[in-house]
């Protein structure tokens, strides 16, 4: 069975830190670009990080941008999201992703439109 399971999320300070988990099973993560994405009720899901299969290449969102690296472990099959100098605004559901065709190594734009397989995603709260 094909699975995604995001793990690493809580509540934060503003000014702290978080690192995300996104553990795959199932399948080898090492043919897929991966990406991070977030959501707040009644916005669209929106791209965080995406990271490459092939050489590693990365995109970032500009919100995050200088504060948020996307990496990946292909011994471990997980992919993780380390996220610093957290902001009240980042406050969100945390859904990790994979690019819908293992044929693509990479996301394009790291759009949500992009993903095939989401993991159920975990909570992130910003707030003193």
């Amino acid at each position: 069975q094909v699975q995604l399971v995001e793990s690493g999320g809580g509540l934060v300070q503003p000014g702290g830190s978080l690192t995300l988990s996104c553990a795959a099973s199932g399948f080898s993560l090492n043919y897929y670009a991966i990406g991070w994405f977030r959501q707040v009720p009644g916005k669209e899901r929106e791209g965080v990080a995406c990271i490459s299969s092939s050489d590693g290449s990365t995109l970032y969102g500009d919100p995050v941008k200088g504060r948020f690296t996307i990496s990946r472990d292909n011994a471990k099959n997980t992919a993780y999201l380390q996220m610093s100098n957290l902001r009240p605004e980042d406050t969100a559901v945390y859904y990790c992703g994979t690019v819908f065709n293992s044929a693509r190594s990479y996301f394009a734009k790291c759009g949500p439109h992009e993903v095939g397989s989401w993991g159920q995603g975990t909570q992130v709260t910003v707030s003193s």
